[in-house]
């Protein structure tokens, strides 16, 4: 820490983030990986479930980065759940990866989550964070095509 404060830089804690925060980040990491790394790009992977009236009320939010899937967020209403709407949204997401020359997928889930719903589908654990939260765990899961 002595070495930043003699330099004139201080570590701010940012209380309400900006997306240009963000981006000054981001930045100087995305140069370094397009130098040095494959070429990257990520293309979003959307679903939406619409109730009949146009309402959002589920879906799955993911990216295609680096011939990898990746799910970041999957949300099936109660009411749909068992019914094959997670499953049809993970094939789906997985049909757009494969077409765009993906590998595989990966995603993350708790323990209080899915994860009997992933394996069922194909998906194996490669890591887990004990005590995340305290008492519990999150899994990380792949699938290879």
């Amino acid at each position: 820490m002595n070495a930043v404060k003699e330099s004139g830089i201080r570590v701010l804690v940012a209380a309400e983030p900006t997306a240009e925060d963000r981006a000054a980040i981001a930045a100087p990491l995305v140069a370094f990986n397009r130098q040095h790394g494959p070429t990257a790009s990520a293309e979003p992977v959307v679903l939406l479930l619409k109730h009949e009236d146009g309402q959002t009320i589920g879906g799955l939010w993911g990216k295609t980065v680096y011939d990898w899937l990746y799910v970041e967020l999957l949300v099936v209403p109660e009411s749909l759940r068992g019914k094959g709407a997670g499953a049809a949204l993970i094939g789906k997401a997985e049909g757009i990866a494969i077409q765009r020359g993906c590998m595989g997928a990966w995603l993350d889930t708790f323990a209080f989550q899915s994860r009997g719903f992933y394996e069922k589908l194909g998906y194996a654990v490669f890591g887990e964070l004990t005590d995340h939260p305290r008492g519990s765990a999150r899994y990380f899961l792949s699938k290879r095509f």
